[in-house]
């Protein structure tokens, strides 16, 4: 028979192996904690919404991104592309039934149709803040100040956050001569300034239709922009909720490239890692409105889950190890197996994990090379004479200790 092809994961796609998925699920719990800490409480969204909720909200080219199809009953839907947008309809759909302000997070796949790349795939965890129901500064405030939070309990101390206002932009967008209907494109091609030079980002907007004194008289206001009184307020409250000051940086050029930002915008980078902001987020004002008719001021951050990761991995940031193989119960023999299953079930109740070596039929030394392969810390053995006396060998793998006990003082040792 010819060899067949090992099947492979479709570009974009990834599986997580057991080590991958301690690690991020460490850092979801870590991120949960935190996001409780500041009030923040919990929600979740299906995969599929209407394909009309979510085109036509982020901007023509994110539009090409979303994956949109006709399903079986011929309803045009798609893979939810941010978890923004669906939150907006939960908030018009419920919004008799939420409390506000309504502070929420939510941790959950989406799906875009992008060319994958270092940092970016066609479907990775976004992980959610919002507060809904209030336009006073001090709500973006808190944003800020749980997203330093969450950097500084991941270990990811060296960020700054980037911070902006779109009134701004678009005040030096008139001054600067630019129609109000080149606007919001302006802004997704100043979008691209963190990954193209100025001059590439120059190119685009002259294929844009600017004249070339527009594009001059941009960068100069850009370069002499000042913070606007909002942003000024905004940044005192985060210094005032503890962010160290030194840590916020006005960036005029910050434009954030959805369309649906009204005030305040930010991003947070990471001192030593290059392939991008790893949080962006806004003051969304009109979008709820937008969909439902429901006037409900609206500001958020997503983090970009997997490049927390990512970033976790390349800077070296030593994280807790996630101790769930902690004792391994040998099989000596067929004749034994009804005792490693009494041991294995005595532990299981006294709330330790361990694992039930399941073949009887290999050899002990293959049974230890299993277990040090997969970072047990402890062994059980139980042979004939352990048997007669009611006792086990218990073998710590990292010291090499090994002592001979009753079961119960195995659990007195393994609980203290």
């Amino acid at each position: 028979m010819a060899n067949k092809k090992v099947p492979q994961t479709l570009k974009g796609f990834r599986d997580f192996l057991p080590e991958q998925v301690k690690l991020r699920r460490q850092v979801v719990n870590l991120l949960e904690q935190t996001f409780s800490l500041y009030g923040f409480e919990p929600m979740e969204t299906p995969a599929l919404e209407y394909a009309e909720l979510l085109l036509n909200k982020y901007g023509a080219e994110a539009d090409k991104l979303v994956y949109s199809f006709e399903d079986r009953g011929g309803r045009q839907i798609a893979l939810k592309y941010d978890i923004t947008v669906p939150t907006a309809r939960v908030i018009s759909q419920y919004k008799d039934q939420l409390p506000f302000p309504f502070r929420r997070y939510q941790i959950q796949p989406v799906w875009r149709a992008e060319k994958p790349q270092a940092g970016r795939f066609r479907e990775f965890l976004q992980c959610d803040i919002d507060i809904f129901g209030t336009a006073s500064y001090l709500a973006e405030a808190e944003i800020m100040t749980v997203t330093a939070a969450c950097l500084a309990n991941l270990g990811l101390k060296d960020y700054k956050i980037l911070i902006n206002d779109r009134s701004i932009l678009f005040e030096l967008m008139s001054k600067s001569q630019i129609e109000s209907e080149r606007q919001l494109a302006v802004i997704r091609t100043l979008d691209k300034l963190d990954k193209k030079s100025q001059e590439e980002v120059e190119k685009e907007l002259s294929d844009l239709g600017l004249k070339n004194d527009q594009i001059s008289a941009l960068f100069d206001n850009l370069d002499s922009a000042t913070p606007s009184a909002e942003l000024k307020a905004v940044i005192g409250a985060a210094i005032a909720l503890g962010i160290p000051e030194e840590k916020i940086v006005f960036t005029p050029t910050l434009s954030r490239g959805l369309d649906y930002y009204t005030g305040t915008i930010f991003e947070v980078k990471l001192d030593g890692y290059s392939a991008g902001s790893v949080a962006g987020g806004g003051r969304y004002d009109q979008l709820i409105e937008d969909l439902s008719g429901v006037e409900m001021p609206a500001v958020g951050l997503s983090f970009g889950f997997d490049r927390l990761i990512e970033a976790i991995s390349q800077l070296n940031i030593e994280t807790e190890k996630e101790t769930v193989n902690n004792v391994l119960v040998t099989i000596f023999d067929d004749d034994l197996i009804s005792a490693s299953l009494k041991t294995a079930k005595s532990l299981r109740q006294a709330v330790i994990s361990c694992e039930v070596y399941p073949d009887p039929t290999a050899k002990l030394e293959r049974q230890l090379k299993y277990a040090d392969k997969k970072g047990f810390q402890y062994v059980i053995i139980i042979g004939p004479e352990e048997v007669k006396q009611n006792q086990v060998v218990l073998k710590n793998l990292i010291s090499g200790e090994q002592t001979t006990l009753s079961i119960d003082d195995v659990i007195k040792k393994l609980t203290s």
